[in-house]
């Protein structure tokens, strides 16, 4: 009997659903869009009238209907297969993206790609450029942006200490804990975004910085080229043995950077510009050595160049002696191996800087507390950063293009070997070796007060009729004969140091 009135009932539902098909007289075919896999460049405004979740209630109407097409001697009609898309697809989620590194739509550089790859892989999320294009800066956009409660959900940092002072930033440090890739990146950078022990950005990719060398020119000019762990005495003898400005050869393309490196040669306690990890040592004698040293290796620069020795080279600026081999040593960082393995037309190496180090540049992402699904904006963030797994898709993509990857964030085993397929220099990889004695050079991102401490601060100074300089101008007319810089060496320390101080305290409040 039960049976019976199972057909009845089953026979009765066939033919309701029929008699509604047949009255509908519509197409039935079900719209489909491609927002979910957008990545133009997307304004607020744009992204407010969006709503990519619209067609799924359509969708899974059509899965509900399918049971009632079938044969009767088909099984009992359940509402079960509704539910199985919604759980393969999760929740739809929109994350708004800000990054400098995204050039134009119609380059669709690697960094497109990475994006384009994740939604692929994550068919639920919408990944929207944020228009970061407003006069002002990256940070002033930023700062409108979070007056109007738009901050993007993911963005690139390049003044974390401001976004923690704003209270702009989300506590990621669980999420960290639990990833097995963050045990990977070097400690140097783990402990550049972490703040009164909490995780509060990515490191987003490393770059080692420091000399590359054109060993051609030193081969035929029947001369040893350095190589990574030089001395200071190796780089002396390197710059100025080579240096033929009548040939059209320099020994050494800029003389500033020796500030940077110097003072660390002569004390592996100071970092980068001196710093020592809380203060800067603008009066140390490594210091004052690093800046005579600059100076003295002027006449082997570019910037040594009259205008009548100008005309013995191609090169129209620093930036083109390197690739135009005008120049045996030049200072550069690992962003432009993939245009070296592109362009270059002789044997280069990279040999970091005297002493047997280099210095490192962070780029920094960050995840928005604002963010509606801070677990997802997270796992977006680390596959444009350092997930090995993405790390794998990105050579993949570098190799179909003839070029090659950034060096990995996570340095596993797995992902070295997979850099070293595209970049196999001794240099590189010794460095790459020696990653944690590194001198982190992206200050700027990452230590409070930094800025004014190395650049924008103004120490109370007149120089001639400069009046009330900043601290760029004391360093970067330190040997042009204005003034001498052991006359204010202990006035510049004292004053940097206390806003590293203060801008310390402040933050930790």
């Amino acid at each position: 009997m039960k049976t019976h009135l199972k057909l009845i009932a089953f026979l009765i539902m066939t033919a309701l659903v029929m008699t509604l098909v047949s009255c509908g007289g519509g197409d039935t075919t079900t719209e489909t869009t491609d927002e979910a896999t957008t990545t133009e460049e997307t304004t607020t405004e744009e992204t407010a009238e969006e709503e990519p979740v619209a067609e799924e209630p359509a969708e899974t109407e059509d899965v509900a209907e399918e049971p009632a097409a079938e044969e009767p001697a088909a099984e009992e009609p359940t509402e079960e297969p509704a539910a199985e898309p919604a759980e393969e697809m999760g929740e739809a989620i929109t994350l708004r993206y800000a990054n400098w590194n995204l050039g134009t739509e119609e380059e669709n550089n690697i960094q497109r790609q990475m994006v384009q790859a994740y939604m692929e892989a994550h068919p639920n999320v919408t990944v929207e450029f944020v228009d970061m294009s407003a006069e002002g800066g990256w940070d002033a956009v930023l700062t409108s942006y979070a007056a109007k409660g738009e901050l993007p959900d993911v963005f690139m940092a390049n003044n974390v200490p401001l976004y923690v002072a704003n209270g702009w930033l989300a506590d990621l440090t669980e999420l960290t804990a639990a990833d097995a890739d963050w045990a990977n990146i070097p400690q140097a950078l783990r402990d550049g975004v972490t703040y009164n022990g909490q995780v509060l950005g990515i490191p987003a990719a490393q770059f080692v910085m420091g000399y590359f060398v054109n060993k051609d020119l030193y081969e035929a000019a029947n001369l040893d080229a350095p190589e990574y762990g030089f001395t200071v005495e190796e780089f002396n003898d390197a710059v100025t043995a080579l240096n033929n400005i009548p040939q059209g050869v320099l020994g050494l393309d800029e003389m500033e950077f020796v500030m940077g490196w110097y003072a660390n040669s002569q004390d592996s306690n100071l970092k980068w510009f001196s710093f020592d990890g809380q203060h800067m040592n603008y009066n140390s004698a490594a210091f004052k050595e690093a800046v005579a040293t600059a100076g003295e290796m002027k006449q082997y620069t570019w910037q040594g160049l009259s205008e009548e020795q100008l005309a013995n080279f191609t090169a129209t600026g620093p930036w083109e002696l390197f690739l135009n081999q005008e120049v045996g040593m030049r200072w550069d960082a690992s962003w432009s191996v993939p245009g070296y393995v592109e362009n270059a037309t002789f044997d280069w190496d990279f040999i970091g800087v005297p002493g047997g180090n280099q210095a490192l540049v962070s780029d920094i992402i960050v995840v928005s507390q604002t963010a509606a699904d801070v677990a997802a904006a997270y796992d977006f963030a680390r596959w444009m950063t350092f997930s090995t797994e993405a790390y794998a898709k990105e050579a993949e993509l570098a190799a179909a293009l003839g070029s090659a990857p950034k060096m990995p964030v996570s340095v596993d085993e797995a992902s070295l070997a997979l850099y070293t397929q595209f970049v196999d220099k001794p240099g590189i990889l010794a460095a790459l070796d020696n990653l944690d004695n590194s001198m982190v050079e992206s200050l700027a991102k990452i230590v409070p007060g930094y800025i004014n401490a190395r650049w924008e601060g103004k120490p109370g100074i007149d120089i001639g009729e400069d009046l009330d300089v900043n601290m760029w101008f004391m360093f970067n007319f330190a040997n042009d004969g204005r003034y001498k810089y052991e006359d204010y060496s202990a006035q510049l320390e004292t004053f940097a140091n206390q806003i590293l101080d203060d801008a310390a305290a402040e933050l930790s409040q």
